[in-house]
């Protein structure tokens, strides 16, 4: 098989697992869990296939592999649909392909929970709800989560959209794979639509992400009018395009053509990778299985608004001389980089476990953004790769964790949060695989260094903000990358290390092998994955290890990047990963139960924190609430009920007034009583006059025919004379 024909059929299985499941095996558990685990499995042995057959292709920057049909008759041409895969694509199928299959096969341990079996029909009931922890109600807690089939048919869908996304060559196909996508996160989010919050955050992320979505289209019809195509190779390959689109005017804000489209993109990834300020979605959306925070924060989703950015990168940097930013450019820059230490700050102070890999999420999207904003194309892309896999790690890992304190909830009935940090504590000796994998992500995320892939994207990033002095941008990175580093161990040793600080957390065992395994094979990307980027200037390991992965990706690249010669970059990388973990350990080491955060000294920043800037109830008050009175007050009272109920009240009164009149005046009168019943009465009145000529006597019929046949000789005679 071609490798054009292999692309094309890379996102079929698990529409095909979707498919099947929805229409044939939705009352199988095992049926539908082994029809996704096939999909994506088959998915993935493609993708290798695919990813090693284009690694292998020396010249894929110039001619990436790409296949395309007619598909929508233009005046003199076709609008062509087709695949591609470029270096860029190239890694991003390969981590999409490792991630999504872990994920799969995590979900099959995750939704079977181990615990008494109870009600299996009741839909939306969540595994860790209002009846964890309360040994009265222990049985109605399911053994088997009761829409088992169903979430494995959405995320099935879920990873075709994110296939689908990969492979496209024209932001046509890519939008639709978007929007597929926004779909399955609504419906994943919500997914125990029985909880309301669950309800209200999938509600949340699909209008959040629609703001961006509807600026990206803009940015899409733009594109088209100005060139004719959608196509990435076509448009975003093509140094004369570029080139004219830079030196257009758009006549808004002084910006080029190129600068208002690749801004109008952008806000899209803005909605989908949760920058601010359309960030507020993703610290919610884990109100939905864990599996589906891992999917939407690792795999897909957000990963998704970050491919487009290194996709419309071409567009955004047209124009650029030398050091010198673009305008779109500079937004880039300052939105990523305040995004990434906005985020930081508000990760200090949450408990909740699941949450705090929400706020790090943002912070390193933010990383990325901030990455190409600065030109360091290769570092941004290096980021999403190896973040996908720590992130990935992270989040099942919690969700191990979250299992393994239900474990011990429903041991001892305990009514507490089994995802609130401060009720765990010396989980490390009762769950040592989840432990010493989650420290494996954890000090990815952080940036530990030499041995771990996120301290050698992050440097790269910070490498390429410090080398293009854009010092701004490397300050608050650095800050960011601290804060990140500190919150991470504060996550670590409030979660694994001291003594249990609930009985629940003493009673928390580990869980079984289907998902454990995941995430030693993710630990040993979170470590490995670094070392195809290690840069050939760097000290001591420069040049031991091919830099295969900058070689690769920045083959797409019509310049090389600027790089710092400084050690600067690498210092500051060592302080803040170190220091961060240090301070965070010495912090929280101490902490008991029922003691406050030690945090909370800090005083009203603490509570600033706490309450995530108040962006949140800020949104509230100046979009909900109005959006809430013009919909109930003023369209449904003012405008629904007073006004168009009004009128149509008002028409129907006229319209019985002119019933009644002409009920009174032409119908009954004239149809009623002259027509109808007069012509009624005139028959009747006829008929009586007749009916004594039907007597019934036979005589009376004899002197009559008589008489009759009398007359008519008489007239005959008479005429005929």
């Amino acid at each position: 098989m071609t490798t054009e024909s292999l692309i094309w059929l890379l996102p079929l299985p698990p529409l095909a697992a979707f498919l099947l499941i929805v229409l044939f095996t939705n009352r199988s558990k095992a049926l539908s869990h082994s029809l996704a685990l096939a999909g994506a499995g088959t998915a993935w042995l493609g993708s290798m296939i695919v990813f090693f057959r284009a690694v292998g292709q020396h010249d894929l920057a110039e001619n990436p592999i790409h296949i395309s049909f007619n598909w929508l008759p233009m005046v003199d041409e076709w609008f062509k649909m087709g695949v591609m895969i470029d270096p860029a694509g190239a890694v991003t199928l390969f981590f999409v392909a490792w991630t999504v299959l872990m994920i799969f096969i995590y979900s099959v341990g995750y939704h079977n929970f181990g615990q008494p079996k109870g009600d299996h029909d009741r839909p939306g009931l969540p595994p860790h709800g209002a009846t964890v922890g309360d040994k009265k109600h222990a049985h109605k807690v399911p053994s088997v989560e009761p829409m088992y089939s169903r979430f494995f048919a959405l995320i099935s869908l879920f990873a075709f959209a994110m296939f689908l996304l990969v492979v496209s060559d024209n932001l046509l196909l890519f939008y639709i794979a978007w929007e597929i996508m926004g779909f399955c996160s609504y419906a994943l989010i919500g997914f125990w639509y029985g909880k309301e919050s669950a309800r209200n955050a999938g509600v949340k992320a699909f209008l959040t992400t629609r703001v961006g979505d509807v600026f990206m289209l803009l940015g899409i019809v733009g594109l088209y009018s100005a060139t004719g195509s959608l196509n990435f190779h076509e448009v975003l390959g093509n140094p004369d395009t570029l080139a004219k689109l830079a030196a257009a005017d758009s006549g808004v804000l002084g910006l080029s053509l190129a600068g208002l489209l690749g801004i109008l993109l952008f806000i899209g990834t803005v909605g989908k990778s949760a920058q601010f300020p359309l960030h507020v979605w993703l610290p919610d959306a884990m109100e939905g299985p864990t599996p589906v925070s891992a999917m939407i924060h690792a795999a897909a989703m957000v990963s998704a608004g970050v491919f487009l950015a290194v996709r419309t990168f071409p567009l955004v940097s047209a124009g650029r001389v030398g050091e010198e930013l673009t305008s779109a450019m500079m937004v880039m820059a300052f939105i990523g980089a305040f995004t990434a230490l906005f985020a930081s700050t508000i990760a200090l102070a949450q408990n909740d476990i699941k949450r705090v890999l929400a706020y790090s999420t943002i912070a390193q999207l933010g990383y990325m953004i901030a990455a190409l904003g600065v030109g360091a194309y290769v570092a941004a892309v290096f980021h999403l790769v190896t973040h996908a896999f720590f992130k990935a790690l992270l989040f099942l890992g919690s969700g191990s964790v979250i299992h393994g304190m239900e474990h011990g909830v429903l041991h001892t009935g305990e009514k507490i949060d089994p995802q609130d940090m401060y009720n765990m504590g010396g989980l490390k000796d009762k769950m040592p695989v989840t432990f010493w994998t989650f420290v494996a992500g954890g000090l990815a995320l952080s940036g530990f260094p030499l041995v771990t892939a996120g301290f050698w994207s992050k440097d790269e990033i910070l490498t390429g903000a410090f080398g293009g002095h854009h010092w701004w941008v490397f300050g608050t990175l650095a800050v960011s990358a601290l804060l990140t580093a500190f919150y991470t161990m504060r996550q670590i040793t409030l979660t694994f290390l001291g003594k249990p600080r609930t009985k629940s957390a003493e009673h928390a065992s580990e869980n079984k092998t289907v998902m454990v395994g995941p995430l030693v094979v993710l630990a040993v990307f979170a470590v490995g994955a670094g070392w195809a980027g290690i840069p050939e200037k760097f000290p001591l390991l420069g040049g031991l290890i091919p830099n295969w992965f900058g070689e690769f990706v920045g083959s797409m690249l019509h310049e090389e990047a600027h790089h710092a010669e400084s050690i600067v970059p690498l210092l500051t990388s060592l302080v803040v990963s170190l220091g961060g973990l240090y301070l965070g350990y010495m912090v929280y080491r101490d902490v008991k139960q029922g003691s406050p955060d030690p945090l909370a000294r800090m005083g009203f920043l603490y509570k600033v924190f706490k309450y995530k800037y108040g962006i949140d109830e800020l949104y509230h008050d100046v979009f909900i609430r109005p959006a809430v009175w013009i919909s109930e007050v003023f369209t449904y009272r003012w405008i629904d009920k007073g006004l168009l109920d009004g009128i149509i009240e008002g028409i129907g009164k006229v319209a019985l007034t002119l019933g009644r009149l002409v009920r009174n005046y032409i119908d009954i009168p004239l149809w009623n009583e002259g027509m109808t019943d007069g012509v009624g009465g005139g028959v009747r009145r006829t008929g009586d006059a007749l009916r004594p000529v039907q007597s019934g006597r036979v005589q009376m019929y004899m002197v009559l025919a008589v008489l009759l046949v009398l007359v008519a000789s008489v007239l005959f005679l008479f005429f005929a004379a």
